[in-house]
């Protein structure tokens, strides 16, 4: 556990460097360009890079020794930041001033490419957990990651903004350097105690989409595990899309920034609970749990347009949050083999998040074209105006209750199925 400590900090304070730098740059692109099409196009790029990224690095977490690919995904992420920081200082600041420039999207590719590689840290670490902790205490060690992205997060979210001000994106970069290379040198004296790589036998250095997924077909249940978290961030992606819009649209935005501060501190509350008191007997029942609670908060957090009970219900939604990821983490480090996790993991990390973006794209104008006008002068003012209120902020929380009701009733139904049931046996089975 000593060693999982170690490594868990490591990996904290890689995530809030490499967080502080994104959160950073996302403010940056928008301070230059005046264009908030910037600030779309770029993590709307992330989020693609991520989900087509995470199934190769999966892949690379179970060819190598978890400590060697932790240290390449370092590496490579700090000579990207030292390269964007050359190219920053090389040039004029009047280069990055319009969204037509190459020297700014080539800026934010360098960028881009050193935070995205910095995903085989996510990947890689359930397996590190699986090595280092036994089982019965995985559940624990999991929530415990859960806090450490909670606090990288909340840190983030504060000091980002506040050092892009005071020391502008060169004193960024160069703080996110020093750090690297500080966290690169205490992951080469870790050891993890990993003797021998555990490889497949029938086709140990291929990507093998195909053997990953016999795998997950192997397991009953687990493909529709990974599917119900999909249509999960599906949904999820009208959060990702409105929220910060329909926030706006109640409180001024440096409230509604540290609102964000005071949020992320419902992740770290939640690890601790879970490294504490552990899942239960039953990580799925307590995945499925947590969903409902969260839907069903979903349904009813934005009635009225009220900032308090929009904080309220933002504050339980995101401690539900990892509960469900936990739970996922600990089910597959069980019924999954140690020499396919990296794999699983990935290709559960592609699929899963692949949806996000998809509805972020798609919401948005659905919200602007049908729901915002529905609300603003269609037949909804006159239908519940009276008592939900009108206005384009409506309009989205009108999208906000519609998501939660979908969700509830999915994820009703997916706990009745089949797939719940076998999936919960095998659990309870696997050694």
């Amino acid at each position: 556990m000593k060693t999982f400590y170690q490594v868990l900090i490591n990996s904290t304070i890689v995530s809030i460097i490499n967080n502080f730098v994104w959160f950073a740059v996302v403010f940056w692109a928008y301070l230059e360009t005046q264009s908030v099409l910037s600030t779309s196009i770029i993590m709307g790029a992330f989020l693609v890079a991520a989900a087509l990224s995470s199934f190769w690095f999966g892949s690379i977490v179970d060819h190598h020794r978890k400590k060697y690919a932790m240290a390449a995904s370092s590496i490579i992420t700090l000579v990207m930041f030292i390269a964007a920081y050359l190219f920053y200082l090389a040039l004029d600041h009047s280069a990055f001033a319009s969204i037509t420039s190459y020297a700014f999207w080539g800026f934010i590719l360098i960028l881009l490419l050193g935070v995205v590689v910095g995903n085989i840290r996510s990947i890689a670490m359930p397996t590190v957990i699986t090595i280092l902790v036994v089982e019965d205490q995985r559940d624990k060690a999991n929530g415990l990651s859960g806090t450490a992205f909670g606090i990288s997060f909340a840190i983030t979210s504060v000091i980002s903004g506040i050092m892009l001000a005071n020391f502008g994106m060169g004193g960024v970069l160069l703080t996110s350097i020093i750090l690297s290379v500080i966290s690169l040198i205490h992951l080469i004296f870790l050891s993890i105690p990993e003797e021998k790589i555990a490889h497949t036998h029938d086709k140990p250095k291929s990507l093998d989409l195909k053997g990953t997924i016999k795998v997950i077909n192997s397991v009953p249940g687990l493909f529709a595990l990974i599917i119900f978290h999909t249509f999960n961030n599906f949904l999820g992606g009208v959060f990702m899309a409105l929220m910060d819009a329909y926030g706006l649209t109640l409180v001024k935005v440096e409230t509604w920034g540290f609102i964000w501060g005071f949020l992320s501190t419902a992740f770290i509350a939640s690890g601790i609970i879970i490294s504490k008191k552990g899942l239960g007997s039953n990580p799925l029942k307590t995945l499925f749990i947590a969903n409902i609670c969260m839907w069903i908060i979903a349904i009813f957090f934005t009635v009225q347009p009220w900032i308090i009970l929009l904080t309220i219900g933002m504050f339980f939604y995101l401690g539900l949050v990892p509960f469900a990821e936990a739970s996922e983490q600990t089910i597959l480090q069980k019924v999954v083999p140690l020499e396919r996790q990296g794999r699983v993991f990935g290709f559960a990390q592609s699929v899963e998040s692949s949806a996000s973006p998809l509805t972020a794209f798609v919401i948005g104008p659905i919200a602007q074209f049908i729901f915002i006008p529905y609300m603003t002068t269609g037949a909804g003012v006159d239908l519940i105006g009276s008592w939900y209120g009108v206005g384009p902020g409506r309009g989205m929380a009108l999208l906000f209750s519609i998501a939660g009701i979908i969700g509830l009733i999915v994820t009703l139904i997916a706990m009745k199925s089949n797939a719940y049931n076998v999936l919960s046996a095998r659990y309870r089975k696997s050694p």
